[in-house]
């Protein structure tokens, strides 16, 4: 053996067979661990109760929230931070969408373990989904991962939790069911990380991300929505988009047609720009993807609007076509820096050294997900940092504000089962179910956290909505 084989190595090896000294190897366990983990997450319980999380302190530097939404806008395309303004306006959950920032002011400012995860950073309930696996099955799981950072996992848990609740009381859903769906969220979190902790390594990585996770969770309410959902889903496709927004050219070929303000065609020069930065992109897909583009050519470019958090940052779609004519619609999306960076210092976390911000996106993305877009990407474009992706590639979503009153747990108990299998792709799951544990006390503070945050987000959705109506801040509904 050579490289790894040092003497420091060797000496700090397990004994293996016949009493030789097997070298510990860069980036693997020094030996296998059964207990430690799970201890430290318990002892953890005595520096940070788990009841503690209950807590929502709101201190006298909170930002304004005119001045936070001013704040999120910042770097934006400026005339269309009006439609991203109307939308956080309609309800107090589409408020919680647009305002990770203000609420990772927040949460800075509660109880933290420490134990870090690769998190979301937006975990709110309607950033949960269905996408298409390379072989054309459907995957369950989150599926926005804008602000994705290392972070404290608990973050994710109080805004899933909280989104719940707005989503519940949207739906029309009374306070014992809205509050039932944050504890389900919560205890499906808990005994998921806990199941995970007891399985083989190679098993709990690949765990629960298909439909067996709604028999696992106990959520037959939500089959017959989430079956809806799996054949919309399928027949959502980058041919179905072409069909609908484009027009065939007198040389067969195709481009996208007007439908603003959510799709408008682009200056030349900023579409050639956008269409020579995908050769940096290839630079970012694995070898064997790149055949199978080599075989796509590309028709045309042009802006679209997405999204709620996502509204004026800059977000193209990309035409191409294969020998057969067929269509293949790739998003290149700006990717902004996560809105959580300047609070996780204020959190006791390091702030993340980012080379590309596209690249955070897409590495926070893989980290997470079981199965990922097999084209995803990221690339520059002027300058500026972008993510790819499939577009349309067999997404399908349930919206939370819209389920039946008896859906609201079903669901929270699958989104929390996932949002745990997402963060012990980064954080040991021992560790988590040590800290967790089997009573439901982190479930009752978690859920009381978020009534108490649901009710303050209301009352900035409220703060907001005056404002627009005083015409302080330009708002353009409707759209």
């Amino acid at each position: 053996m050579t490289g790894t084989g040092t003497a420091e190595a060797v000496a700090q090896g397990p004994e293996g067979p016949g009493g030789a000294r097997v070298p510990w190897i860069r980036g693997f366990a020094r030996r296998p661990s059964r207990d430690s983990p799970k201890a430290e997450g318990k002892a953890l319980r005595e520096r940070v109760r788990r009841a503690a999380h209950a807590e929502l302190v709101l201190d006298a530097g909170r930002p304004d929230v005119v001045a936070a939404v001013a704040e999120s806008n910042r770097g934006r395309i400026p005339e269309l931070t009006p439609i991203r303004v109307g939308r956080m306006a309609r309800t107090p959950f589409s408020f919680l969408r647009g305002a990770a920032g203000l609420m990772a002011y927040d949460l800075a400012r509660t109880p933290m373990t420490g134990i870090g995860a690769q998190i979301c950073g937006d975990a709110h309930a309607g950033n949960f989904g269905l996408y298409g696996d390379a072989r054309g099955g459907l995957v369950i799981d989150l599926n926005d991962f804008d602000e994705t950072v290392h972070g404290p996992w608990e973050w994710d848990l109080k805004r899933l939790a909280t989104s719940l609740v707005l989503a519940g009381r949207e739906a029309g859903a009374n306070e014992g069911r809205c509050l039932e769906a944050a504890l389900d969220a919560v205890g499906a979190y808990r005994r998921t990380v806990r199941l995970l902790a007891r399985m083989p390594a190679l098993d709990a990585w690949n765990a629960i991300a298909d439909e067996e996770l709604v028999s696992y969770t106990d959520a037959r309410d939500l089959l017959g929505t989430l079956e809806r959902v799996q054949e919309k889903a399928r027949a959502n496709t980058s041919g179905r988009f072409a069909a609908k927004s484009t027009e065939v050219l007198e040389d067969g070929t195709r481009r996208f047609v007007q439908a603003p303000p959510v799709l408008h065609r682009v200056p030349g020069a900023e579409a050639a720009a956008v269409a020579a930065s995908l050769e940096g992109y290839l630079d970012t897909l694995p070898e064997d993807r790149l055949p199978l583009l080599a075989r796509y050519a590309v028709q045309d470019v042009a802006f679209r609007i997405v999204g709620t958090g996502s509204v004026g940052a800059r977000s193209y779609v990309v035409l191409l076509q294969d020998h057969r004519g067929e269509p293949l619609v790739l998003q290149v999306k700006e990717a902004r820096p996560s809105a959580l960076v300047p609070h996780l210092v204020e959190a006791g976390f390091e702030a993340p050294e980012v080379a590309h911000e596209g690249r955070r996106v897409v590495l926070g993305q893989k980290r997470m997900q079981v199965v990922s877009d097999n084209l995803l990407g990221w690339t520059t474009a002027d300058g500026r940092p972008f993510q790819v992706r499939q577009f349309r590639n067999r997404k399908g979503s349930v919206d939370p504000a819209a389920l039946a009153a008896d859906q609201i747990d079903d669901y929270a108990r699958m989104t929390g089962a996932l949002l745990a299998r997402a963060h012990t792709h980064s954080a040991d799951p021992r560790l988590l179910a040590g800290y967790c544990g089997k009573n439901e006390e982190l479930d009752e503070a978690v859920a009381a956290f978020a009534v108490a945050y649901a009710d303050r987000t209301e009352a900035d959705h409220t703060a907001l909505v005056t404002a627009v109506k005083e015409g302080r801040v330009a708002a353009e509904s409707g759209v």
